[in-house]
């Protein structure tokens, strides 16, 4: 079998255990009432599995992903960028098309509140 193939069925096997603790929880805390809800119900069990299952789709896909990026190879040099930041940086001068407005300008334009 591919070592692919083999680290997500690992993965998600153990995202399966995490929610089956985790629903396990949530039944045995009476989250929201919910132990009272499925135990009273003739069809709680399809309540409780759906739970489990969803939540198991979950968090396997969320530890294989966490898996995948920690596998990730560091392309960074030892010790840092050496790079000036502020020596790349150059203003840019642009002209100006108009003339700047002055404050008279501004209060002929003003029409006051209305």
């Amino acid at each position: 079998m591919p070592a692919l193939i083999r680290l997500y069925i690992r993965h998600a096997l153990i995202g399966f255990g995490i929610s089956a603790v985790f629903v396990a929880g949530l039944l045995y805390l009476n989250v929201a009432n919910l132990w009272h809800l499925v135990s009273t119900s003739n069809l709680g069990w399809i309540a409780v599995l759906m739970l489990f299952m969803f939540n198991g789709i979950v968090f396997a896909g969320a530890q294989f992903g966490i898996q995948i990026m920690r596998m990730a190879e560091d392309n960074k040099p030892a010790g840092g960028s050496k790079r000036r930041i502020g020596a790349m940086m150059k203003p840019a001068l642009i002209p100006a098309t108009q003339p700047a407005k002055t404050d008279d300008d501004k209060l002929q334009n003003f029409d006051g509140f209305k």
